[in-house]
C-alpha cells in the first residue's frame, strides 16, 4: 500500500544536525509487510512501484507515530487532580486509585480505556508503569496486544512509604516479575521493564531484586523516577545517607545503564548528568506534569550539552492528558520562560515526539521516523472541517509553519488514523 499525503519526519537530530526535518508536499509512504519500503515524493515512489494500490490521504498530514516515554496505566482516572505538589498528590489521588487495581475486573476495564486513549492520541509506542499487582499489570499487556500498540512496561515494585496494600515483599516482587517477563517479554510487540516506583518507596532489598532481574534478563528495560521534586530528593537522601545524590542510589545497584529511563530529572546535578551520559541512560521529559505539580522547569540545555538523551512523556495522571503533541507545545513554552531554556523550533518538537523517544527507549532502529526498513508506525492528522487548525494551515507559508500549527492547535479530534506495523489501530471517520 502507498499512503499519499504531505509527509513530515526527522530522520536526523535537530539538536546536533542541520536540516533535520524532511518534508514532502505531495508525499508517499510505501508500506510492505508492516515495514516502510520507501518515503518521499509521491511521483517518484509511484513510478518505482506502479502496481501498488494507493490510498489518497491528501487534506491531512502524515507524521511518524508518537512515542510516550513515561505514562502510568493505573492513573487514568487521576487526571485533572490539580492543586497539589508531588507527594501530596500521590497520597490524595494517585495511590488510592492505584490500590483499586487489586480488583482484576476494575483493572481490565481500565486497561482497555488506557490503551484506547494512547492510540486515539497518536501514540504508537509507550513506556508505561504497570500496577502494583501482577494480574492488573497482565491486563495492561493484554489490552496493548489486543489493540496492536507497542508497549514496554512492568509491575511496579515498592515495599515502604505507600499504602500498605501497594507493598510487596522482595520475594514476591521477584517471583511475580519473573512470571510476567516469561509471559510477555518479546511477544506481540510487548517488552518488559523492571519498575521500582522510586527510591523513596524501594528499600535496598527491592533495588537488589531489580539488579538481579536485569542481570538475569539482558535486554529488558529499567524505568523509575528521578529528581522530580525537592522534598522527594531530600527524603531519598535521608533514607540513603550513604548516597552522594539521588542518582547514586540507583547507580550503586547497577541500574544506571543504556537500558535505563529515568522520569523527570528536573533537579539534576552536573555529576548526575555526567554519569547518565557516560552510561547512556535516558530521561523521560514530562513538561505538563512538571508544571501541573509545580516541580520545576526541565534543564533541557544542560541535558543537551551533557549529551543525555531524552524524549517526551505524558506522565498520566499527574500530567494533563495523553497528547504527546501537547507535551511538545508545553516543552516549547516552558523553555521560552526559562532564562537558560533551549530555543525549540517545530523540527525539535517533532523529533522529541517521535525519534527522540524511540532512541531513549533503544528503539531507534525500529521506529521514530520514516526511513526504509523501520516499522510502519504513522499518525494521519487531518484538521477538522471549520476548525482553527484548518484555517491556519491553509494559509501557512512553509512546512515548518504547518508543523508548528499542528503542535499548537491539533488535539485528539485531529488524529484521524493511527497505524502500528502497517496495521490500523485507531481511526475516526474523515
Amino acid at each position: 500500500m502507498i499512503l499519499r499525503s504531505p509527509l513530515y519526519h526527522t530522520p536526523r537530530n535537530p539538536f546536533t544536525e542541520d536540516r533535520a526535518l524532511e518534508t514532502f508536499s505531495d508525499g508517499a509512504l510505501l508500506i510492505a509487510d508492516g515495514r516502510i519500503g520507501a518515503a518521499g515524493d509521491y511521483a517518484e515512489v509511484r513510478a518505482a512501484h506502479p502496481g501498488v494500490p494507493v490510498r489518497d490521504l491528501r487534506g491531512g498530514y502524515l507524521l511518524p507515530g508518537f512515542v510516550d516515554t513515561h505514562v502510568h496505566f493505573p492513573q487514568l482516572r487521576g487526571l485533572g487532580s490539580l492543586g497539589l505538589s508531588l507527594l501530596d498528590w500521590l497520597r490524595e489521588y494517585a495511590l488510592p486509585e492505584e490500590a483499586r487495581m487489586a480488583s482484576t475486573e476494575y483493572a481490565t476495564k481500565s486497561a482497555s480505556e488506557f490503551v484506547r486513549a494512547l492510540a486515539s492520541h497518536g501514540t504508537t509506542t509507550a513506556l508505561s508503569f504497570g500496577a502494583h499487582f501482577p494480574d492488573a499489570t497482565a491486563a495492561m499487556f493484554e489490552a496493548a496486544a489486543a489493540r496492536g500498540l507497542r508497549l514496554i512496561g512492568g509491575m511496579v515494585l515498592s515495599d515502604r512509604m505507600l499504602l500498605s496494600e501497594l507493598h510487596q515483599s522482595p520475594e514476591s516482587a521477584y517471583r511475580c516479575s519473573k512470571q510476567l517477563i516469561d509471559r510477555y517479554h518479546g511477544r506481540n510487540g510487548l517488552a518488559y521493564a523492571v519498575t521500582p516506583r522510586f527510591a523513596l518507596s524501594a528499600s535496598e532489598a527491592i533495588l537488589e531484586v531489580c539488579q538481579t532481574l536485569l542481570a538475569e534478563h539482558p535486554g529488558i528495560t529499567f524505568q523509575t523516577h528521578l529528581n522530580e521534586n525537592d522534598k522527594e530528593i531530600h527524603e531519598v537522601l535521608r533514607l540513603f545517607p550513604w548516597a552522594t545524590d539521588y542518582l547514586n542510589v540507583y547507580e550503586k545497584f547497577g541500574l544506571v545503564n543504556e537500558r535505563g529511563v529515568f522520569a523527570h530529572n528536573v533537579h539534576a546535578s552536573p555529576r548526575e548528568l555526567e554519569c547518565m551520559a557516560i552510561n547512556k541512560a535516558a530521561v523521560a521529559h514530562c513538561p505538563c506534569s512538571n508544571a501541573a505539580l509545580g516541580s520545576g522547569i526541565f534543564p533541557m540545555r544542560q541535558h543537551v550539552n551533557s549529551g543525555v538523551k531524552f524524549g517526551l512523556g505524558t506522565d498520566v495522571g499527574a500530567g494533563t492528558g495523553f497528547g504527546v503533541l501537547k507535551e511538545g507545545l508545553q516543552a516549547y513554552m516552558l523553555q521560552r520562560l526559562s532564562g537558560a531554556g533551549y530555543p525549540l523550533t517545530a523540527p525539535h518538537l517533532l523529533y522529541l515526539a517521535t525519534r527522540a523517544g524511540a532512541e531513549a527507549l533503544n528503539l531507534g532502529d525500529e521506529t521514530g521516523d520514516f526511513l526504509p526498513g523501520k516499522s510502519a508506525d504513522y499518525v494521519w492528522i487531518k484538521p477538522p472541517e471549520g476548525s482553527v487548525l484548518e484555517t491556519v494551515v491553509a494559509s501557512a507559508e512553509s512546512h515548518e509553519r504547518v508543523l508548528a500549527a499542528i503542535f499548537t492547535l491539533a488535539g485528539a479530534e485531529s488524529i484521524c488514523e493511527v497505524g502500528v506495523r502497517g496495521r490500523v489501530v485507531w481511526e475516526i471517520s474523515h
